[in-house]
């Protein structure tokens, strides 16, 4: 049989496509009856930011409409940055959401201490807060060398998160700046 090179790889591809199509059964004929309804179908769908590096890429996260809980994460086709496209990360989230080994409690090891503690939310927020407030009147500059007024705390920084956007970003960065921070910075310039 006097095959060429080229007869053999069109031979080969034509079997290899016909055995996948054959071997696994695939039968288009439920997909064409209209009869196949998707989990996501009633879904709540809500446009997000991926929060794993600074791209911003966006995403569709897909929720049930009685329990609230993440049935499928995908790329966003219509976000201009990724265009439905998603990293290894970015395509991995929906384990994020939906994993029985995911912090859902806040954890507090106190100092020298060598066992962790539940708290609850409120605790853990009003500590922070206080923290916060703590540092801010401890290092709180209303003047420099000069004698120029400029209302700043220099002990407290704030690095700024991929997963906000423009919006949140904005209103973050407000907040800031009415705490007197000057050492702000966000993870895409870093």
């Amino acid at each position: 049989m006097g095959l060429s090179r080229r007869q053999f790889l069109k031979v080969s591809g034509v079997a290899t496509i016909a055995g996948v199509t054959g071997g696994f059964g695939l039968d288009l004929q439920l997909a064409r009856s209209g009869d196949v309804k998707l989990a996501i179908q009633s879904a709540r769908s809500t446009t997000t930011i991926c929060p794993f590096c600074a791209v911003g890429c966006g995403m569709i996260v897909y929720t049930d409409r009685k329990t609230g809980k993440v049935i499928n994460v995908e790329g966003d086709p219509d976000h201009p940055i990724n265009e439905g496209a998603l990293c290894a990360k970015g395509s991995a989230l929906y384990q994020v959401a939906v994993n029985p080994e995911r912090l859902t409690h806040v954890r507090y090891r106190a100092p020298y201490s060598d066992r962790w503690e539940l708290k609850s939310w409120n605790w853990a927020l009003d500590r922070i807060a206080a923290k916060i407030k703590k540092t801010r009147d401890r290092s709180f500059v209303s003047t420099n060398r000069k004698g120029l007024t400029v209302n700043r705390t220099e002990r407290i920084g704030h690095v700024g998160s991929a997963a906000l956007d423009n919006e949140e970003c904005w209103l973050l960065q407000g907040m800031m700046r009415a705490m007197g921070l000057v050492y702000i910075e966000h993870q895409a310039r870093i």
